[in-house]
């Protein structure tokens, strides 16, 4: 017998708390509150597989591993039986006490985190999560569907003729001969899983890969477009409905987003509609197993990091240098952390389903060959794990230039390891 279950908690930061990492200026005001929002499913005789998605820019480092670890002792599994998933809205947190200890150090305090609400509220989802383990009841079936995204998705990488990245589409594109631009490489596609006790709906899951943000740097805080799509569902259906942002390192709205204030509200629009569809196309099948598989995976740095030039960064407080400083560190914690595992996880379904769980911002490329790699199969993919690695592009994209190879944490040589790590979950469906 397989039994779920959910559990909601509230993470809404305070005002004045940074937001994604000191990038963005501090919380101002709070436009839409932010929830952990997750699912547990057991199978008898199996611990639980945790499913959880934070209303946040990002997770890194030692507090992307301590959230899996408070979750997995709450509801008794192991911590490579929890995936955990930011949304990736902009003006939101982004925890890494690792990364601000090292600021400590250095003079530069509350850059990445201030205070302990950061592990005040670990604590309570993990609490809320735990008080779920008592409302289980049995799940009997599964429903797939998907529906195309109309006019969100856009590659922010606009490639020139020369092979090298000509412009970038950024959350916002004033430019209209680069939003004239093709969309290039993306998936359209948002993909829904239903969670079903006979005819009674339990939960439903959503995946779309797209940086869910129409507007940054405002210090107003909301859980954006998706975020705001996922509420609406869940007030209109009573049902809880979970979103998992896919591989959007290389993926904006920009191509269709001019700054106008109300695309927000356009773009939600266009997902909410994109959920109604997909739940309404979605096939129903029984749900008869379980199937957990993880790799555990090293990906190399980049290879110009280093501890000193980083510490000379860090100490070069001259001027507004916030975001120097949360990067220079977020850079040093991942530089010294690099022998620390990180997972890449899937959870089958029934054989003919898969949700696979990746690390860091990764390019809608590595969306495309997890689906490849099985193509019998329904694929959902959830990216934005742990975010220690930052952008994680492909080989060819540090000689193509562009925005994204700058920003990485990791060197071109990550591609082929993950690639071979996603090959073998997804292909590892059989008990």
């Amino acid at each position: 017998m397989i039994q779920l279950t959910t559990f909601q908690s509230d993470i809404t930061p305070p005002l004045g708390f940074p937001l994604c990492a000191g990038w963005y200026p501090p919380a101002k005001a709070v436009e839409d509150p932010l929830s952990a929002l997750g699912v547990i499913l057991v199978e008898e005789g199996q611990p639980p597989v945790v499913l959880c998605a934070l209303d946040w820019a990002e997770l890194s480092n030692g507090d992307y591993d301590r959230w899996r670890e408070e979750l997995a002792t709450a509801v008794g599994t192991d911590a490579d039986r929890v995936a955990v998933h930011c949304i990736h809205a902009h003006d939101t947190p982004w925890p890494d006490r690792d990364a601000q200890d090292i600021l400590d150090e250095h003079g530069c305090p509350d850059v990445i985190m201030s205070g302990d609400w950061a592990e005040r509220v670990r604590t309570q989802a993990a609490a809320a999560a735990a008080a779920a383990m008592a409302n289980l009841v049995p799940c009997t079936d599964i429903a797939v569907g998907e529906a195309k995204v109309d006019r969100i998705a856009s590659n922010r990488r606009v490639m020139g003729a020369d092979g090298k990245v000509a412009a970038v589409r950024w959350t916002k594109c004033a430019d209209p001969e680069v939003r004239a631009a093709p969309e290039g490489v993306i998936d359209p596609m948002l993909k829904t899983i239903g969670f079903y006790n006979g005819d009674t709906t339990l939960a439903i899951l959503h995946y779309y890969a797209v940086h869910p943000t129409s507007m940054d740097g405002t210090g107003i805080v909301t859980p954006e477009f998706v975020g705001l799509a996922r509420n609406r569902r869940q007030q209109d259906s009573g049902i809880p409905h979970i979103y998992f942002t896919g591989c959007g390192g290389n993926i904006t709205a920009g191509k269709y987003n001019d700054g106008v204030d109300d695309n927000r509200q356009l773009f939600s629009e266009l997902i909410h509609a994109a959920m109604v569809e997909a739940e309404a196309a979605a096939q129903r099948q029984p749900l008869e197993n379980l199937h957990w598989t993880v790799e555990s995976i090293c990906l190399p740095p980049r290879e110009d990091l280093t501890e000193e030039t980083l510490l000379a960064e860090i100490k070069d407080a001259a001027g507004d240098r916030a975001k120097v400083h949360s990067k220079a560190a977020l850079m040093l914690t991942y530089l010294r952390r690099q022998n620390r595992p990180i997972p890449v996880t899937c959870l089958h379904l029934n054989e003919q389903t898969a949700i696979v769980h990746l690390p860091g911002e990764t390019f809608i490329e590595y969306q495309l060959h997890t689906q490849a790699a099985r193509p019998d199969a329904f694929v959902a993919v959830a990216g934005y794990g742990d975010l220690g690695t930052g952008y994680i592009p492909l080989a060819s994209s540090f000689a193509e230039g562009g925005y994204e190879p700058k920003d990485a944490f990791v060197s071109g040589g990550a591609e082929q390891i993950l690639r071979d790590a996603i090959t073998r979950v997804v292909e590892s469906s059989s008990r």
